[in-house]
Order: structure tokens, then sequence, then C-alpha cells
């Protein structure tokens, strides 16, 4: 009996500890903290949703409070939209939120706004986060910058189904561009008064030329391409800025449509730039070509009999595609000044034969697997028809040819009469490991003097190393400590570098002259 009451003791003990007010919650004073007392959600265009960001939300007192309200100034009419500790309930006011003491919560934040709502001085749209009511209220900033633009897209039909052109037999969501389009007027010359945002495939039909002006600024949605058909032609007509503060001012610059600074080096977020077979007259001079899946995609041109290329790079960098920097398919093209850096696969593939020809330009490809090269070669497709077709020319002059794995540049070779490859006043990575390669009569470095010319062969990261200034962020500039640095054939040097510095005695490889770096 004894040990009865006593057990009943310590269970009325435990019931009427259990019963304090641990979870009483009183209302908010104030005295929250924030990580951050303005939320920047960078720049977006309009009527394009943003990233999501986060505000994090302390209660440091030792009491459960209860937030009377959260709520956004402009209250439903806002056009940021939050969510609060897991609840989205409107998106922009939310009312009686609970914080437990030492506790913290989340707030995500995103906006999607029209140019128009943002202040038509400085294109801001502004907002804030109002914490409780009264005497003890308390508020983040919201700042985004809303960026106008042309928007250019398949029409979509009353009936909900889009506008569609044909990729062989297959239709795809795609429009072609418009010379009187009642919104962008004509659509075949793109300027640099406000970027182009293009969705799905926008295409180039025969007969007509789109002319990209200098400082034009080209934005792709996810999976949009840019397509140049049959006898259609491109010209981007980039120039050299003269301006230290914005050195890139009138290049242009085709990338994704997330402006955020998280996705500046991020590959894959669009398509390609698709010359297709019998696009004519391409050329792309000072610009830059970045984050999308193949950078330029070559489609067997049939103009190799020309005596002009159907693509012409001069001053182009194509950076962080995550299958091709270049994917050209028996395709005729000269290219000068050409960087190419870090790609899934391949930097540059000249591929299914064609014809080739760059000079002082550099290819680099540091991605992080075991496969990707800098530059390949090859004459077949198996299962075409035909199934090989002539190399007429792959010719490499003062170019670096470099990267993280052991083989940076690799040929493959079926059987055919015609099969021309050169490379001249070279640097080029290759560690033949095991001597995989010794026997192999395409790699004869040293002593096949028709195809390799005063060539440097790099056989691991200390010898003949290049010194490029910051892979990571695509500057592939060579230091004055370079192994390429005085080694071009003077005979094809005859042009300034990438950045229009004179190139003078003695000259270097590649597409920049060496310099002394500063602090970086």
């Amino acid at each position: 009996m004894r040990n009865l009451l006593f057990l009943f003791f310590i269970i009325s003990a435990i019931s009427l500890t259990s019963c304090r007010n641990d979870f009483e919650f009183e209302p908010s004073q104030g005295g929250l903290e924030f990580s951050k007392d303005t939320v920047y959600l960078d720049t977006v265009f309009t009527n394009i949703g943003s990233s999501t960001y986060t505000l994090k939300v302390y209660n440091r007192s030792n009491k459960n409070i209860s937030i009377p309200s959260i709520r956004l100034g402009k209250g439903l009419d806002s056009k940021y939209r939050m969510t609060v500790d897991g609840i989205v309930g409107n998106n922009r006011i939310f009312e009686n939120v609970e914080m437990l003491a030492k506790d913290s919560m989340y707030i995500f934040i995103e906006v999607t706004a029209d140019v128009a709502a943002a202040n038509p001085t400085d294109f801001l749209y502004t907002d804030q986060i109002l914490f409780g009511n009264g005497t003890t209220e308390q508020k983040v900033e919201l700042v985004t910058l809303i960026q106008d633009a042309y928007f250019l897209y398949p029409q979509r039909f009353d009936d909900g189904t889009y506008e569609n052109i044909n990729i062989g037999d297959s239709p795809v969501r795609g429009f072609l561009l418009d010379e009187n389009d009642p919104i962008n007027g004509n659509e075949y010359i793109w300027n640099n008064t406000k970027p182009y945002v293009i969705y799905g495939y926008a295409a180039v039909p025969a007969n007509k030329t789109l002319v990209v002006e200098a400082g034009a600024r080209i934005h792709f949605h996810a999976e949009s391409v840019l397509i140049i058909g049959d006898q259609g032609s491109i010209k981007v007509n980039g120039e050299i800025s003269n301006n230290p503060e914005n050195p890139l001012q009138n290049h242009v610059i085709f990338q994704g449509d997330r402006l955020e600074p998280l996705y500046e080096d991020v590959p894959g977020q669009w398509g390609a730039i698709w010359l297709t077979q019998g696009s004519k007259n391409n050329e792309f001079t000072n610009c830059i070509i970045k984050n999308g899946i193949v950078g330029l995609l070559i489609d067997g041109n049939t103009g190799l009999s020309n005596s002009e290329a159907d693509v012409k790079l001069k001053n182009v960098q194509i950076y962080d595609h995550s299958n091709y920097g270049i994917l050209a398919r028996n395709a005729y093209m000269k290219g000068e000044n050409v960087v190419i850096n870090s790609a899934g696969q391949i930097a540059l593939a000249c591929s299914y034969g064609g014809k080739y020809n760059f000079n002082h330009s550099t290819f680099n490809n540091n991605w992080a697997s075991s496969k990707q090269v800098s530059v390949f070669l090859n004459n077949f497709i198996e299962g075409a028809d035909p199934e090989i077709l002539p190399l007429e020319e792959a010719t490499f002059t003062n170019c670096i040819i470099y990267g993280s794995n052991q083989l940076q540049m690799l040929i493959n070779k079926k059987d055919h009469p015609t099969f021309n490859y050169k490379f001249d006043h070279c640097l080029i990575k290759f560690n033949n490991i095991n001597n995989v390669y010794s026997d192999n009569p395409l790699y004869q470095f040293a002593t096949d003097t028709t195809h390799y010319v005063n060539c440097i062969i790099a056989t691991n990261n200390s010898v003949a190393n290049p010194r490029f200034l910051n892979i990571v962020k695509n500057k592939l500039n060579i230091g004055d400590d370079s192994a390429a640095k005085g080694q071009a054939n003077a005979l094809f040097s005859i042009f300034p570098d990438i950045l229009n510095n004179p190139r003078n005695p003695p000259l270097d490889m590649g597409a920049y002259n060496s310099t002394v770096f500063e602090e970086d």
C-alpha cells in the first residue's frame, strides 16, 4: 500500500510540473532580430519571377512570443510574395505568428513585377516586411531592380495551343522573326536599347539576315534556341569598348535569362545558337556566348568549296556550356582570337569532316570529369549516310590547347583519302600515360613535321604550363612566365590580340598577349 501511495505521489508531481506555461505565448513587444535589414532581390526582367531569397528572424528573448502581424507594406497589392515559417497563406499577410524562446524562423521571398510598377527614375521596385503593430512595429526593406526587355516568343492561340515550327519532321514550340512586329518592330535587327529575351525556338528563315548590333544583350529562357535556317544568316557586330569601367560595354553577350549573380557561371541554362545546314555568311565578332548546353551548333554546312568560310569568328569568347562550346559537323569555319573554356564534353568538336582554321585561339577545359577534352577532330558519324566525310582541313596555328585532364586533344579517324590536319606552333596538353599512344601515327609530335610544326607538348601540369590568370573566372590571359610566351609563328600574327592590344615581338601563343598579373 505504501508503494502504491508513493507511485501516486510521483505521478501527481509529474502531472503538476507538465502544466507549467512552457508553451504559452505573449504578444511580441518588438526586439526581433534579422539576418539582414534589407533584402536585395537582384535584377529581374519585367514579369519574370525571381529566385527565392531568404530572411532569418530571431527571437533572442527567454519568452515565447506571438507576433500579431507579419505583412508586406503594400498588402495584397504587393508584387512580392512570402512564405513565413513554412506557412503559405495568401503570401502577403500573416497573423499571430508564434515563436518559441531562443528560436528562429525563415521567411522566403520572391517577386514578379512589371517595370511599370517600378520607380520610373531608377526602375527599383520596393516594399517592406512589417513585423508587429503600432509602437512595436519593426521592418525589413525589400529592393528589386526591374529591367525592361524585348520579349520574343511563340504566339498562343485561343484554343490554348502555341505557334510551332518544324525541326526536320518534328514540330517544336517556336516562331519566325518578324520584320513588322507590332510591339518589337523589326525583329531582324537587335539593338542595345534594352535586352532581348527569347522563349522557345526563334528562327531566321531563308534569305533573311539577323543583325545583332554592338552592345546588345541576348537572354534565353530555359531550353530556348536561336536557329539560323537554310540560306539564312546572322551577323553579330560587337565592338571593342574604350571604357575601362565597362570593358564589355560594346560586346554582344548571349546568355540565360537569370540575372542573379548566383547564375553567372551556371551551365545548361538554355539551348544553343544553331546554324543549320545551308546557313551562310555567319559572322560573330567581339561577342560572348555563355551558360548554355551548346554554345554554337554548326550542323552540316555545304559550302566547303566556297572561297570564304560560312562561319567566321573573331574575338569570340565561349564559356561554361554543359555539353559543347562549339559542336561543328562538316562545317567550314574560320576563327581568330577565339577563347573557349569549360564544357561538359568538348570545348571544340570539329566532327564529321569539314574545313576548320583557327589562329591565336585558346581552348581550355577544366570540367570536373575524367572524359572532357578541349579539341576533338573526326571524320565520321556512326550510322550516318554517308558515314564518313572528308576532313579537308583542320589547321591550328599559335593556339593553346589545355585543361585538367591528361589528354586535351584527341583525333578519331576512319579510313578516307582526305584527312588533313596541322598544328603549327601550338601548346598542347598531352600526357601519354603508359605509352598508350606511342605507336599511334596520329600523335607523333616529335617526328611528324607535316602535322606538328614547332609544337610544345605539356606532359603534366608542371611542364609547359600556360599560366592562365584565373580559369574559374574565365580569365585565360597568360602570365609573363607562361610556356606560350614568345612561342608564336610571326607569319600568322598580323592582327591584335583579343583585347585589341598590338602583338609585339616576341609573339605569344593563344588569344591573349602575356602580361605581368596584378593581384586579382
